[in-house]
């Protein structure tokens, strides 16, 4: 294995989770037509899902015409870091026993504003990468394959 190769490593879905679950702000990422957003959130993991709250405005809107979200959340260090990217369906919980055990997850705005509302992301697929920072190297030194 180069040098290169070994400055990435892929991760396991087992600790896609576990890393995503030591997290509590992240992004997600809406699509509606031509325009994208990316909004920092807070969530929690939940039973191989990700939940979060939301007042009415722009976002929730957005996941009300397209479902289909992207999630990602990271940590960087000094010498390493990761990255897990989920990929799902986000729904907005309306069911009276959903929301009351939406309600009772460690999910609090880390604003003080009203987020009435919890959404779960129903994850399709979770991937992840970690990595070892250090200088590039030299394109001389490298072989071609």
């Amino acid at each position: 294995m180069s040098e290169n190769q070994s400055a990435v490593t892929v991760l396991s879905d087992d600790e896609c989770w576990r890393r995503l679950g030591s997290q509590r702000v992240g992004r997600l990422v809406t699509s509606v037509g031509d325009v994208v957003d990316v909004v920092p959130i807070n969530f929690v993991v939940d039973d191989g899902s990700v939940v979060f709250r939301t007042a009415p405005g722009n976002k929730l809107v957005e996941l009300t015409i397209n479902d289909s979200v992207l999630f990602e959340a990271d940590e960087i260090g000094e010498e390493s870091g990761w990255s897990v990217v989920v990929r799902g369906h986000a729904r907005v919980l309306e069911a009276q026993a959903e929301v009351a055990e939406a309600e009772a997850l460690p999910l609090k705005p880390f604003v003080p504003t009203l987020k009435p509302t919890f959404v779960r992301i129903e994850v399709v697929s979770i991937g992840g990468r970690e990595y070892r920072f250090g200088p590039e190297p030299r394109r001389e030194d490298q072989q071609e394959g």
